[in-house]
């Protein structure tokens, strides 16, 4: 095609793109400026392979060991990539910004909707609490290393305060940064993993054994029950795989979103997968001292594999390329995030539901969502100044909010049947066999995020993901009374035009 043909139909393009969200029921208000490829690399950044898996690397050493981690990520991958082909089917038929609520009240009604999305919300804004948290408990071991710093719990917090006020000032910038921020990110994830794997590979003059890395099987969790170790070792897998849903959350600012916004759900999935397990087996093949790595004075257990096995110097290096990683994985959350803030007060979900929908007419950008955004994430890490305990209980919001969200479009689309239309990208015949695999799975990883994870449980051992799951659906229930009933009002989307223009002639 001819860069003639090409400047005319990306326009045109665009419009077809606007005329289907008018039919959906919005007028467009953000900008198409995201190609496919940085669709795929918004979800691709939140999933963050040196974000997810380093950080629960010494989760994963302590509950089930090598073997759990490894054959647990194949596995996991593949039921996540089944949710994950079972979503991109809905997303293409309702790209939207509001992705997951949307989906579900279009197929299920406004009830079905209302709680998708606060649990979608919640999740979101604790996954920008975890992984900003994340970022700077990394950049403590690395200042730790390098100029003795002692990461407390304050100075940690005012580290993460750094990190989300960045954030917040590059989402602000527009949507054309945050896409080539996203881009820049994947290359980076990926020559990042190759570099990390490359030098525990080249470089130590002894690695483990096969036989260690596949079967070796570790349990510090207290709990005798190799299976029950085994199911809480595969959250390790879970807790990666999520966030895919941003995908679907930028497909207004995605031109072609229909196809585009399902193929950056599934891609990033297949992607991830890859090329976490390469990394995975990287780390794992390197560890010189079990004991002493998950004993780490670090508090990081991967950064003392890189001193063990490569030295201090180079452990150093590498936790810069993973603490940037991590970064890149925190903006594409805010991004991501902002746009639900977005999408939900445009339906008038949330108090003061005006202000958060403003989109800024220079840069396209809803603005205040963007800032609500980082300061609900920082107000959700106050409790880690008293107890890690208690912010733990507030960060599983992430996963056990997230996780049941993803679910219930495709179990509402495998509910409507012929009822529902699809999109341009669909899965044929095989919808409904991975529909009901990716419905099941999460039934079952959703229970499996509630069992105590240590033994004896107290009360600084005791899950609260429980807890934060009872939390959410109790304000989901309560702001539904108060205000949701009367001020929520998405549109109705009716895919046959013969019966839409009927229902406009009812009274």
């Amino acid at each position: 095609m001819s860069q003639a043909a090409q400047r005319t139909g990306v326009p045109r393009q665009r419009k077809a793109d606007d005329a289907h969200l008018r039919d959906l029921g919005y007028e467009p208000e953000l900008t198409r400026r995201m190609g496919p490829f940085g669709n795929f690399a918004i979800s691709f950044s939140v999933i963050s392979i040196l974000s997810g898996c380093m950080t629960l690397y010494g989760f994963g050493m302590n509950t089930g060991g090598p073997s759990v981690m490894i054959w647990g990520w194949v596995a996991v991958g593949a039921l996540v990539l089944c949710v994950g082909l079972g979503l991109a089917e809905v997303t293409s038929a309702y790209p939207t910004s509001g992705a997951l609520y949307y989906m579900a009240h279009q197929l299920g009604g406004k009830r079905w909707g209302w709680y998708t999305g606060w649990l979608n919300l919640l999740g979101l804004l604790g996954a920008i609490a975890g992984i900003d948290y994340g970022a700077a408990l990394f950049t403590g071991a690395f200042m730790n290393l390098q100029w003795g710093f002692t990461p407390t719990p304050e100075k940690t917090l005012a580290i993460f305060a750094v990190i989300l006020l960045v954030h917040a000032v590059l989402n602000l910038f527009g949507v054309r940064l945050v896409s080539i921020l996203n881009s820049v990110s994947v290359w980076w994830h990926l020559i990042g993993v190759v570099v990390i794997v490359g030098a525990l590979v080249i470089v130590p003059s002894e690695h483990q054994s096969a036989g260690f890395v596949f079967t070796e099987f570790n349990n510090g969790t207290g709990w005798s029950s190799p299976f029950y170790v085994a199911a809480i070792g595969l959250l390790l897998a879970q807790y990666t795989f999520s966030g895919y849903d941003a995908s679907a959350h930028l497909s207004e600012e995605t031109t072609q979103a229909q196809v585009n916004s399902a193929k950056g759900i599934v891609r990033s999935i297949w992607v991830s997968w890859i090329a976490g397990l390469v990394l995975l087996l990287g780390l794992t093949f390197a560890i010189q001292d079990y004991a002493g790595t998950l004993g780490s004075s670090t508090g990081v257990p991967p950064a003392q594999i890189f001193i063990d096995a490569l030295g201090v110097s180079a452990a150093k290096a590498l936790l810069l390329v993973v603490i940037v990683a991590q970064l890149f994985c925190g903006n594409a959350e805010v991004a991501a995030t902002s746009r639900m803030v977005f999408a939900f007060s445009r339906d008038g979900a949330l108090p003061g539901s005006r202000q958060w929908r403003r989109v800024s007419s220079r840069t396209g950008i809803p603005t205040m969502a963007v800032l609500l955004s980082v300061v609900v994430a920082f107000v959700l890490a106050l409790p880690s100044l008293y107890s890690v305990t208690a912010y733990g209980a507030v960060t599983a919001i992430n996963v056990i909010g997230i996780t049941p969200a993803y679910a219930i479009p495709i179990l509402l689309r495998r509910r409507a049947g012929d009822r529902f239309t699809p999109g341009p990208w669909q899965l044929g015949r095989w919808s409904k066999p991975i529909g009901w695999i990716a419905v099941v799975w999460v039934a079952v990883i959703t229970v499996v995020f509630c069992l105590p994870q240590a033994s004896p449980v107290t009360v600084d051992t005791f899950n609260y993901a429980s807890v934060a799951l009872v939390a959410v659906l109790l304000l989901a229930t309560v702001s539904w009374w108060n205000h949701g009933r009367r001020s929520y009002t998405p549109p109705t989307y009716n895919a046959d035009p013969e019966l839409e223009d009927l229902s406009k002639d009812l009274v």
